[in-house]
């Protein structure tokens, strides 16, 4: 099969998004599929190039991480990406990605799916926080219950998630398909390099948040958290690893706080060669957000041994299992740092609890879960061929 991702963001932009993406885009390939991406160009290449249209693009003021593709530079390249001969669309972002894949959905004659990566009606407002969170989440549903309804298919990350869209409105064949992890994040950092690279004596006790700085993702809770921790063990390190426009505000923050010793913002990580070093350096793996539809993050944690303290909360409700490697929490400031606190104090239990982790993240396969989104591919396919035929059948009759 041939196929085209087309979205807004992808590496070297790191984030939940652009790791699906390069998950399904290298087990697709290694099935035999063919897979070529259409992504916003960031001046800096990334470490595979290959199969990928780079479009120019512009900054987002409120967002100067992310990008915004041309649209007509795209649309100018129509009779090239016909002359593919692609079976299927799969669009990544909700943005101008979706605007383009339904309209080349159509001018190419071939279905396109899409994956709802983001919970918007929980991550709106942040951007926009001068209207009121009604409206911003009124707003936010009308605008996914639109786009839903414009696609041949849906890949929703959770089964929470797709409770929500259901009630939303979207009508959309969909099928709840997880990333998956693939066997690179099993390999086992290294603890000790890590800590001695960025100066952490090796028993000091290491929170770890891993993933985009961004206001949905709750990390001034953890701020907080981590602030209790202090008062039972005061040499507490939070390591915040990641970038986002969260950041500066979150600095800010801690200075107020008077938490500069006890938290480190570490920026981004190389994902090949630092990704599992970092979560191996930490004693547990802390994260609080309202709004995953998924969470990798959680499992790429376990995936190291790394015990995890987690709110469960929308699509991590469904990756979490008390016990497998994780304890959960409920978002009250002393029930969460007591589990810290609790684990931090206990190096066997950390270590059976991490070791279950890892067990239960072998079961999320990246291979098994590309098996399943060729599945989706073919019944879309098959769905939209059958009402083809159904509607040009009165006219062959009439001839």
């Amino acid at each position: 099969m041939k196929i085209l991702f087309i979205s807004d963001v992808y590496f070297p932009r790191v984030n939940g998004v652009s790791t699906s993406i390069e998950t399904f885009r290298r087990e697709l390939r290694a099935l035999g599929h063919t897979v070529h991406l259409i992504a916003p160009e960031y001046g800096t290449p990334s470490a595979d190039e290959s199969g990928i249209t780079r479009i120019a693009a512009r900054q987002i003021p409120m967002d100067p991480e992310d990008r915004l593709m041309r649209y007509s530079l795209v649309i100018a390249q129509l009779e090239r990406l016909r002359g593919e001969g692609y079976d299927l669309i799969h669009i990544q972002t909700p943005f101008v990605a979706h605007y383009l894949g339904t309209r080349l959905s159509r001018e190419l004659g071939i279905p396109c799916v899409e994956t709802y990566h983001t919970f918007f009606e929980e991550y709106f407002h942040h951007y926009v926080p001068f209207l009121p969170k009604m409206l911003t989440g009124a707003l936010a549903r009308r605008f996914s219950r639109s786009q839903g309804n414009s696609l041949d298919g849906m890949v929703i990350p959770s089964s929470q998630m797709l409770a929500v869209l259901r009630a939303y409105g979207v009508q959309a064949d969909a099928e709840v398909i997880p990333t998956g992890l693939e066997p690179a994040s099993f390999v086992r950092g290294d603890r000790d390099d890590f800590r001695s690279r960025h100066d952490i004596p090796s028993r000091r006790p290491l929170m770890l948040f891993l993933g985009r700085v961004a206001h949905e993702k709750n990390i001034g809770f953890l701020l907080e958290v981590a602030g209790r921790v202090r008062k039972d063990i005061p040499d507490v390190l939070l390591m915040i690893a990641g970038e986002g426009p969260a950041l500066e505000g979150l600095k800010q923050r801690v200075a107020r706080m008077g938490m500069q010793n006890n938290v480190r913002f570490m920026g981004y990580l190389n994902r090949d060669t630092e990704l599992n070093d970092c979560y191996r350096a930490a004693d547990v793996f802390v994260f609080s957000s309202r709004t995953e539809t998924q969470g990798l993050v959680l499992l790429e944690a376990m995936a190291q041994a790394v015990p995890v303290v987690s709110i469960a909360e929308m699509g991590t409700r469904d990756v979490l299992k008390e016990g497998a490697g994780v304890w959960i929490a409920r978002e009250e400031h002393e029930e969460f740092a007591g589990k810290v606190v609790a684990l931090l104090r206990d190096e066997e239990t950390r270590i059976s609890l991490g070791a279950a982790g890892r067990e239960y993240a072998l079961g999320w396969s990246a291979n098994t879960q590309a098996h399943r989104v060729m599945d989706f591919y073919r019944s879309v396919i098959a769905k939209q061929s059958a009402t083809s035929s159904v509607v040009l059948t009165p006219a062959i009759s009439a001839e």
